[in-house]
């Protein structure tokens, strides 16, 4: 039977996990082992799920323990349930909830560079893409329109903060990620050395069209992202194989990094012979 506990306390430790603790408290919350994290609405908790992140409790309105929660608890029965009405959730937890559902959820080990990229032939680079916004959109481009995985710089945002997760559609536990050790000179050595030419895509005038047909032979492609607003360091295009510019028009001189990536691989991870 589900393990359903209606909250009457707003102290009670078990919920300092949605209430008291930042997302980096949870990221920390078993250091040096893996940590926790929120996984916010239904869709995104079954993808976790069956990524084979292991859930620690839920929190939710009451009336989804029996309608969009409901699957979802039948798979954990000896998971803590906890059930409040939307405005004592809200009070709570400082936000409204996306379709009225959290899931605390331990983190996983991350695989090594050399195991995700071992088979893939499209990979993301993302240097220092800090707004978990971003972060969640570029994942559900790379999951939809054909990278095999992403590799962030540790400037990133964390791709399992609620908000990244959730912007994502859970495609965070779909697509293989981890992140990259040292400098841009490190970890390009360090892709190159798996067999991968880089693009950097930048706003240079020395550079290649989107559809190059050279680059969209490239038998394994690495294609690469900078910050919001001043994109990629000059040193990580220097060591770049190509520069790659989207055209624009209308006097147009540049793309939100997401809106970005969704054209970039689109175009890029369609691999032509």
């Amino acid at each position: 039977m589900p393990n359903i506990t209606e909250i009457t306390d707003f102290n009670a430790p078990e919920l300092d996990v949605y209430a008291r603790l930042s997302e980096r408290q949870l990221a920390r919350y078993y250091e040096p082992q893996t940590g926790l994290f929120i996984a916010e609405s239904p869709k995104v908790i079954q993808r976790a799920i069956d990524a084979g992140h292991t859930p620690v409790s839920f929190l939710m309105e009451k009336k989804h323990a029996d309608t969009q929660a409901a699957d979802i608890i039948a798979q954990c029965t000896d998971t803590p349930v906890y059930t409040a009405e939307f405005n004592v959730l809200t009070q709570l937890t400082g936000f409204e909830l996306t379709r009225g559902m959290l899931c605390c959820m331990r983190r996983r080990e991350l695989p090594a560079v050399e195991e995700i990229c071992k088979n893939a032939n499209r990979i993301a680079i993302l240097e220092n893409v800090m707004n978990p916004t971003n972060i969640g959109a570029i994942f559900r481009s790379a999951a939809a329109l054909g990278m095999d995985a992403v590799l962030l710089t540790s400037g990133c945002s964390d791709p399992l903060y609620r908000r990244a997760s959730r912007v994502s559609m859970g495609t965070v536990f779909q697509i293989p990620w981890t992140y990259l050790d040292g400098d841009s000179t490190q970890w390009m050595k360090q892709i190159k050395s798996l067999g991968f030419k880089t693009a950097a895509m930048a706003l240079k005038e020395d550079t290649v069209n989107i559809n190059n047909p050279q680059l969209m032979a490239e038998e394994r492609l690495a294609i690469i992202l900078g910050t919001e607003g001043d994109g990629l360091a000059d040193c990580t295009i220097d060591g770049c194989d190509y520069t790659v510019k989207i055209p624009m028009t209308h006097g147009v001189d540049s793309l939100n990094v997401a809106a970005a990536s969704a054209v970039a691989f689109w175009q890029l991870g369609k691999h032509s012979d």
